[in-house]
């Protein structure tokens, strides 16, 4: 038992250290355990898990089988024509899918790619991870730190992608840029793949089910749209449920709980400097998340109310520096077994040259 537990540790060491922080905090504080409850935000979890269903519902149809031939041929033998189409895939998706559910399609495509094409994995994993990053801060349901801002600032969804636009297009811009300098000339090999057969029912039932949850959750309703997405998944893709990571849903529900705790201790702090400038609020939310990764950092800031604006900028540019910045990071490291160094290689100079360019279009 002790080394099952042990190694389970291991394998989920963060929320491992969250369940070791959340000890450690109802030390600190004995009327922890008794408000534990109460610190969860129910409708955003609520939200998170009817989209991570919903986004497994769209992989397990089986569509995304036939986009990595239709990839390769478009690359047309080319490593870095690949990589743009792989990256942009993977961004585009991500502003519908979530970032985190987006690793666990496009990741296991990328090692696949990468193993048969001679490409480099590490390279190409991360490259994608911040992909995924910038591609999900473009929507309110992009990533769960967006949908819980989402929720508390009741922005709409066409206001959130207008201000944020500029900002990710920039960020691929830059993303774009790296690949190109990462890129390797050599020709890359070509390969055939069974035909997989779609399951379009579910596709579509997955489809309907995004549209009816989003609307759901602009209109405050997260609950009825996780009911009915467990009832009709339950029906056409009870599969779909069952594979949902149960340990990433735990791992949310703590950070409510962990951060939610530890705002309250520092929320006068908070108040002194955050509301300080939108730059102060950009660079210090980038920097916290570095710390604690983006959605702690969301969660920890929220009660100190910054401008929405400012703050999704920081949280979201936080996720593509060091890997505790984004679970999306942890997952795509997981799943492809890359080395956190060759993670960092590309990653932190992407962090420090996109909060730059994100500093000079916040003045002008």
């Amino acid at each position: 038992m002790v080394r099952t537990v042990a190694s389970y540790a291991r394998r989920e060491w963060f929320l491992a250290l969250l369940v070791l922080l959340y000890l450690f905090l109802s030390v600190v504080d004995p009327s922890l355990p008794g408000r534990s409850l109460h610190l969860i935000d129910y409708e955003s979890l609520a939200a998170i898990v009817s989209l991570l269903a919903v986004s497994r519902g769209i992989e397990l149809s089986g569509i995304f089988s036939r986009i990595a031939p239709g990839l390769i041929r478009l690359s047309n033998g080319s490593e870095w024509r690949l990589m743009v189409l792989l990256t942009l895939t993977t961004a585009l998706s991500s502003a519908f899918i979530m970032n985190d559910t987006a690793m666990f399609i496009f990741v296991p495509l990328v090692v696949m790619i990468s193993r048969i094409t001679g490409m480099n994995t590490g390279k190409a994993v991360t490259l994608t991870a911040i992909a995924a990053n910038v591609g999900s801060a473009m929507t309110p349901i992009g990533n769960p730190q967006n949908i819980i801002i989402w929720r508390t600032y009741k922005v709409s969804i066409h206001d959130f992608v207008l201000n944020m636009l500029p900002y990710v297009l920039a960020w691929m811009i830059i993303l774009l840029l790296f690949v190109y300098l990462a890129g390797s000339k050599k020709r890359i090999q070509s390969f055939t793949m069974p035909r997989i057969k779609i399951n379009r029912l579910l596709l579509a039932a997955s489809m309907i089910l995004l549209i009816t949850d989003v609307i759901l959750i602009q209109l405050g309703y997260a609950f009825i749209g996780l009911v009915a997405t467990l009832i009709v998944l339950a029906l056409l893709g009870r599969e779909a449920i069952l594979s949902v990571d149960v340990a990433l849903i735990a791992i949310f529900a703590l950070i409510f709980v962990d951060f939610g705790e530890i705002s309250l201790l520092i929320s006068s702090l908070g108040h002194t400097l955050f509301h300080k400038n939108s730059l102060t609020i950009i660079v210090m939310a980038a920097g916290l998340s570095q710390a604690t990764s983006n959605v702690p950092a969301t969660v920890m800031l929220l009660p100190t109310r910054p401008p929405w604006l400012p703050l999704t900028l920081g949280v979201n540019l936080g996720g593509t520096g060091i890997i505790i910045g984004s679970l999306a990071n942890f997952i795509a490291l997981r799943i492809s077994r890359t080395g956190m160094g060759q993670f960092h290689k590309y990653s932190l100079p992407y962090f420090l040259v996109a909060l730059l360019v994100t500093l000079l279009i916040f003045v002008l």
